[in-house]
This record gives C-alpha cells, sequence and structure tokens, in this order.
C-alpha cells in the first residue's frame, strides 16, 4: 500500500466541504398561550433560509 501525501490529504478535504456545513441547527422558543410556559422546537435548516424559517410563525 502506498503512502497517500498531505497534501492529498488536504485537496480532498477540500473537495468535501460543502457536503454538510450549509446547514445549521435552528432552536425557536414558543411559548403556550394557556400555561405560559416555553418549549422548544430544534430544526436543520439550509444557513441562506434561517431568516425565513424564523419570520414564518411570529
Amino acid at each position: 500500500m502506498a503512502k497517500v501525501s498531505k497534501n492529498a490529504r488536504v485537496a480532498q478535504r477540500a473537495a468535501n466541504v460543502g457536503s454538510g456545513r450549509d446547514h445549521v441547527k435552528v432552536v425557536r422558543s414558543i411559548k403556550d398561550p394557556v400555561t405560559g410556559k416555553y418549549s422548544f422546537k430544534e430544526s436543520i435548516v439550509h444557513k441562506d433560509k434561517v431568516k425565513d424559517f424564523l419570520a414564518e410563525n411570529k
């Protein structure tokens, strides 16, 4: 088995950069109108659509 140079590993990592880093976890707090308690809703959203997601149910 041949050795792989450090530069080749870096190039391979650079090719995989966009794989899962375009999404973020958003946690929204929701207040129950009856009891006044807060619950939290977690969602995975594309980073370009975070503002739209948070503005949906205000």
